[in-house]
C-alpha cells in the first residue's frame, strides 16, 4: 500500500477508510468546474498529509498530487483564506515570516503582503500572485514553486491497491512551462502543462525559482495555469481575467435560473446562499444539459440517486435542473442485462466514472446500475416535474423511458414474486447493499445479524408505491386512461400489503427491510421517514411511526439518526449505522408534514439550521457524526464526510417546501399551500421570481403564532394562490 495511504485499510474485497485523520480537520479548500476540481489547503497548497486527499483532479485522475509555495524555502504565513461566496475564486492572504541571511535579518514578517488567488475554467486551474513591499527598504528574495504529480485514479486515493500501474513520463523544463505526463494501462496519456506568465529558473525538474527584488510601496504579480490534458485533447487557455469573469458570468446565469429565498434571519440567509452556491459549483454541464454531481472528493461524478434527490429538493425553485437530470438519466438507461455492472433493461442508472480503473474494469463503476431504488425515484421525479412545469412535450419523450422502467419494477425488481422490489447483488465487485445506506453492514435484524438477500427495503416500497402514482397521471395526461386505472390499483394493493408486512408493533415503526425468508429486520431507523414522504403509510400507522422518529433515540436534536440509539449495531460514528445525513432528515421532515406533523419537521429544520450555524462556512457536509448535542458543542464532524455535497446542500430548500406545504397544480395554474407552518426565528421569508406556467410572482410569507400569512408582491401570467389552514 501506498504512504499516502495508510489510513486506509482492506477488509475482504471491501476498502474503508480510518478515521484517524481527516481533510475535514485540515479545513480544506474547494474548487470545482464541471470535470475539474481541486482540493487545497489554507494556504493554496496541495500537500500529502492527513488522508492525502488533496490535489487537482480531472475526469476522475488526479492530475497535480504536490504544488507547494514557499519564500526563501520558508513557508508564508497565513492571514486569512475563504472561498468566496458565489465558490468563483479561493482568496489568501499571506506575509511573509522573518526571513534571515548569514544570520542577519533581512526581512521583518508583516512588511511583504503576498495576494494568492485561484479559480478553475475549463480544464484549468488559474493562479495568481502579487506581492507588495510595506517596508522601507529594497527587499530580494526568491519565491519557489514545486509541482508533482502521481496520476492517481480516485480508486487508488481512497486506497484501492493496483497490481500494475501505467508509466510516469519524464518532466520536461521548458522556457515557460513544466511538462509533467502519464501514459496509462488504458493507452490515454494524461498531461498536466503548467505554464508561467515570467521564465523561472529551474532548480530540478520540479521546482521553479523567481527572484524578485522590490523597492518600498511597489509590487509585482506572477500569474500561472494548470493545464490538464488527455490524449490530443488541450484545455483552451484564456488569461486569468477572462476566465474569472466567464466562470461569473456562468453562475450568475445558474444563480438566475432559480428562485430567490431571502429571510428576516441573517444566519439563516448564510445557510441559503452557501447551499445554493455549492449547488451551482457541484453542477457539471453534460450533453445533456446540467447535472449535480453528487460531492467532493469522492463522488464528483454523475450518480443517479444522489441527482434525483437533489433535483427533487430544488425542483420548487429550479425545474429545468430536473428535465436535465431527467434527460440524462433516460440516455443512459440499461438497455439489457449485465451481470458485471448489474444492469437490466430499464433500470436506472447508480454510478458512472471515466477514471483509468473504470475504463479497464477495475472497477465496475464506468457505467454501474447496482441500485434498487433510482428507478423508482426516477419515474416519481418524472410525475413531480410534471406537475411542477405542465411540460407535457418532454414527458411524452421520456414515456418510452418511464415505461420500461414500470417493468424493470416488476419484472427485474420484484426477484422472487412476492409484489415488494428487492435487491440482490449480481456484480462480483458490485454493491452488496444496493439501498440509499450502501455500507455492507446497513441492513440486519433486531440482534445485529446481517439480513440475507434478496432485500426489500422500506422506503422502496413506498418509491415504488409513488411511482405509480405518478405513471397513473402521467398516462392520464397522455390519454390512456385503462393504463392509469391499472397503475392506481397496483398502488392501492400495494399500500395494503405493505402496511400488513412491514409494520411492526413491539418497535413501534416499520421494519427497515424484509430479508429473503421474508422476516422483518425490526430495527428502529430514518428508512421509515422515507416511507411516510411518499404516502404509502397507513394515516394511523404513520402517526405512530412519526412519534418513534422525533424519539430522543432518534432524533438529537441536530437531526435524525439514520439507526436510533440502542439498535444492536447503533454506532455515532458508522457510516449508515447513527450518523446524521442532512438529505435524509430532511426527507424525513417531509414525511411528517405530508402526515400533518408540521410543528415536528420545522423542528428537525431547527436542528440543521443549528448545525449550519456551528459549521465552516455554513456549509453542511454529506453527515456528521450521531452523538447527543450537547450545551456548548457544535455537531461532531464524520472524518471523510464528501464537503460539499449536492443533496446535503439541497436540503434546506426540502425542509422550507415542506413546512410551507407548497404544492403544484398545472392545469390550473395554481399554487397551493396546505398548511404552511415557519419556526419562530423565521419572521419573513420571500421568495423572489418563482417561475410557474407561463408567469412568475414574488411572494412574502410572515409567521404568525398559529400560521402564516401570504402576500403577493409581484405577480406575471395567470397563477392562483391558494392557502389551506
Amino acid at each position: 500500500m501506498t504512504n499516502h495511504a495508510k489510513d486506509v485499510i482492506q477488509v475482504d474485497d471491501r476498502w474503508y477508510v480510518l478515521a484517524t485523520s481527516s481533510h475535514t480537520d485540515d479545513r480544506t479548500r474547494v474548487l470545482k468546474y464541471d470535470e475539474l476540481f481541486g482540493l487545497f489547503d489554507r494556504w493554496g497548497d496541495i500537500q500529502p498529509i492527513g488522508l492525502g486527499t488533496q490535489g487537482l483532479y480531472y475526469q476522475g485522475t488526479r492530475f497535480l498530487s504536490r504544488l507547494e509555495l514557499t519564500v526563501n524555502e520558508r513557508r508564508p504565513m497565513l492571514l486569512n483564506s475563504t472561498i468566496q461566496e458565489d465558490n468563483a475564486l479561493m482568496v489568501v492572504d499571506l506575509t511573509l515570516p522573518d526571513l534571515y541571511e548569514n544570520g542577519e535579518l533581512k526581512i521583518c514578517k508583516g512588511t511583504v503582503h503576498l495576494f494568492r488567488s485561484k479559480l478553475l475554467w475549463k480544464g484549468q486551474c488559474y493562479e495568481h500572485l502579487r506581492l507588495h513591499n510595506y517596508n522601507t527598504e529594497t527587499v530580494s528574495f526568491n519565491l519557489e514553486l514545486v509541482f508533482d504529480a502521481d496520476y492517481y485514479d480516485m480508486f487508488e486515493v481512497r486506497g484501492q491497491h493496483r497490481a500494475q500501474r501505467g508509466e510516469l513520463l519524464p518532466n520536461k523544463c521548458q522556457a515557460k512551462m513544466l511538462h509533467l505526463g502519464y501514459h496509462g494501462l488504458d493507452e490515454s496519456t494524461r498531461y498536466t502543462r503548467v505554464r508561467f506568465s515570467m521564465p523561472p529558473q529551474w532548480r530540478n525538474d520540479t521546482t521553479a525559482q523567481f527572484s524578485f527584488e522590490l523597492p518600498p510601496t511597489s509590487d509585482t504579480q506572477l500569474y500561472l495555469s494548470i493545464g490538464c490534458d488527455i490524449d490530443d485533447e488541450t484545455a483552451p487557455r484564456v488569461k486569468y481575467e477572462s476566465a474569472l469573469q466567464a466562470h461569473r458570468k456562468m453562475l450568475q446565469a445558474r444563480r438566475e435560473a432559480q428562485a430567490e429565498i431571502i429571510s428576516s434571519n441573517e444566519q439563516f440567509n448564510d445557510w441559503l446562499n452557501r447551499s445554493a452556491a455549492d449547488l451551482r459549483m457541484l453542477t457539471s454541464q453534460t450533453q445533456h444539459g446540467e447535472y449535480p454531481y453528487a460531492g467532493i472528493p469522492w463522488f464528483s461524478t454523475p450518480f443517479g440517486r444522489d441527482a434525483l434527490i437533489t433535483a427533487l429538493q430544488t425542483l420548487w425553485l429550479n425545474p429545468e435542473l430536473t428535465r436535465d437530470v431527467l434527460a440524462f438519466l433516460s440516455a443512459h438507461q440499461a438497455t439489457e442485462e449485465d451481470p458485471r455492472y448489474d444492469a437490466e433493461p430499464g433500470k436506472i442508472l447508480h454510478e458512472m466514472r471515466s477514471g483509468e480503473m473504470a475504463v479497464l474494469g477495475e472497477t465496475p463503476f464506468a457505467c454501474y446500475y447496482g441500485t434498487v431504488d433510482a428507478t423508482p425515484l426516477y419515474i416519481m421525479l418524472a410525475g413531480a416535474y410534471y406537475r411542477r412545469s405542465g411540460d407535457q412535450a418532454f414527458i411524452q419523450s421520456i414515456w418510452p423511458n418511464i415505461c420500461r422502467a414500470l417493468e424493470w419494477i416488476d419484472q427485474y425488481g420484484d426477484i422472487d414474486g412476492d409484489g415488494f422490489v428487492e435487491y440482490a447483488r449480481h456484480s462480483e465487485n458490485g454493491l452488496v447493499q444496493q439501498g440509499w445506506k450502501d455500507s455492507d453492514d446497513s441492513v440486519f435484524h433486531q440482534d445485529g445479524t446481517p439480513a440475507s438477500p434478496p432485500i426489500a427495503l422500506c422506503e422502496v416500497q413506498g418509491y415504488v408505491y409513488e411511482a405509480k402514482r405518478e405513471a397513473a397521471t402521467m398516462a392520464r395526461m397522455l390519454g390512456d386512461d385503462a393504463f392509469a386505472e391499472e397503475l392506481k390499483r397496483q398502488a392501492k394493493h400495494l399500500k395494503q400489503r405493505f402496511n400488513e408486512a412491514f409494520w411492526c408493533e413491539d418497535i413501534q415503526t416499520f421494519a427497515l427491510a424484509l430479508d429473503g425468508a421474508k422476516r422483518p429486520c425490526k430495527v428502529r431507523s430514518s428508512n421509515a421517514g422515507h416511507v411516510l414522504a411518499t404516502g404509502i403509510a397507513d394515516k394511523t400507522l404513520g402517526k405512530r411511526a412519526a412519534e418513534t422518529i422525533l424519539s430522543p433515540a432518534s432524533f438529537n436534536e441536530w437531526g435524525v439518526r439514520t439507526i436510533a440509539a440502542g439498535e444492536a449495531r447503533y454506532n455515532p460514528m458508522s457510516y449508515h449505522n447513527g450518523t446524521i445525513w442532512p438529505h435524509d432528515s430532511a426527507m424525513v421532515a417531509a414525511g411528517l408534514a405530508r402526515y400533518k406533523n408540521k410543528k415536528q419537521a420545522n423542528k428537525i429544520m431547527t436542528g440543521l439550521f443549528n448545525a449550519s450555524i456551528a459549521l465552516d462556512q455554513h456549509r453542511l457536509p454529506e453527515l456528521f457524526c450521531g452523538f447527543d448535542r450537547l450545551p456548548g458543542q457544535g455537531p461532531t464532524l464524520y472524518p471523510v464526510a464528501c464537503l460539499p455535497q449536492a443533496w446535503a446542500s439541497g436540503a434546506v430548500f426540502h425542509l422550507l417546501q415542506s413546512c410551507l406545504g407548497l404544492v403544484f397544480s398545472p392545469e390550473k395554474p395554481q399554487l397551493r399551500f396546505y398548511h404552511p407552518r415557519l419556526p419562530d426565528y423565521l419572521h419573513r421569508l420571500n421568495v423572489m421570481n418563482l417561475r410557474f406556467a407561463n408567469g412568475s410572482i414574488d411572494l412574502s410569507f410572515h409567521r404568525h403564532p398559529q400560521n402564516v400569512s401570504i402576500n403577493v408582491l409581484r405577480r406575471e401570467g395567470d397563477i392562483e394562490i391558494v392557502v389551506i389552514v
